[in-house]
């Protein structure tokens, strides 16, 4: 690996700028977050990317969720983001932080109130006996709503990712891609690059 003092933050932002210009794609935050359960059995699921800075990448969730319990158990996780439109993978290794509340209240105020309704209603990864179930629950939340304000759950917050390793890989003719990785040593980001 060669040592070299590298930001990727400015590489990740140079491309998300890029797919956050297509309107079509209303998914351009989507990232697939993989976690790990108390008996090792890996697990990833998409999430939405809602914040993100030089101290990592945020997403929010319901605390109780299957993922919630994982990240509660072993806070190292990755994310994957994949674009299409670039031909670009960035994957990211890190370990989750829940954000201040200060932050989850500013998040969750700023939702749709049919969104922070449905937090409420919702027992994320409990089994659910019926679609029409849920519904009449996130209508019974909306019910409580004292003049168009909600709280936020105390089950609900966001955890950040905060990176100790992000790869970008730029897809090449013949499976010759270009792959980049940035590992954090000792407070300083080293970039090297990888065969594909």
């Amino acid at each position: 690996m060669i040592m070299h003092r590298q930001n990727p933050f400015e590489l990740f932002e140079k491309y998300y700028a890029k797919i956050l210009e297509d309107k079509q794609n209303t998914l351009s935050n989507a990232v697939n977050l993989a976690t790990v359960s108390a008996d090792g059995q890996p697990s990833n699921r998409t999430v939405l990317l809602k914040e993100w800075d030089e101290q990592g990448f945020v997403f929010y969730t319901n605390l109780t969720s299957r993922k919630g319990e994982e990240i509660a158990n072993n806070a190292k996780v990755s994310l994957c983001f994949y674009w299409t439109k670039l031909d670009v993978q960035v994957r990211v290794e890190g370990v989750c932080e829940q954000v201040s509340d200060a932050q989850a209240d500013a998040y969750f105020d700023s939702r749709p109130i049919e969104s922070r309704a449905g937090a409420w209603a919702s027992k994320q990864s409990q089994p659910l006996k019926s679609h029409a179930y849920l519904l009449k629950r996130v209508a019974k939340a909306g019910l409580k709503l004292p003049l168009g304000k909600m709280h936020r759950p105390d089950f609900w917050s966001g955890f950040r990712v905060v990176p100790q390793r992000i790869e970008f890989m730029q897809m090449k003719d013949y499976r010759l891609h270009e792959r980049r990785s940035f590992e954090l040593v000792e407070g300083d980001w080293q970039e090297g690059l990888l065969y594909p």
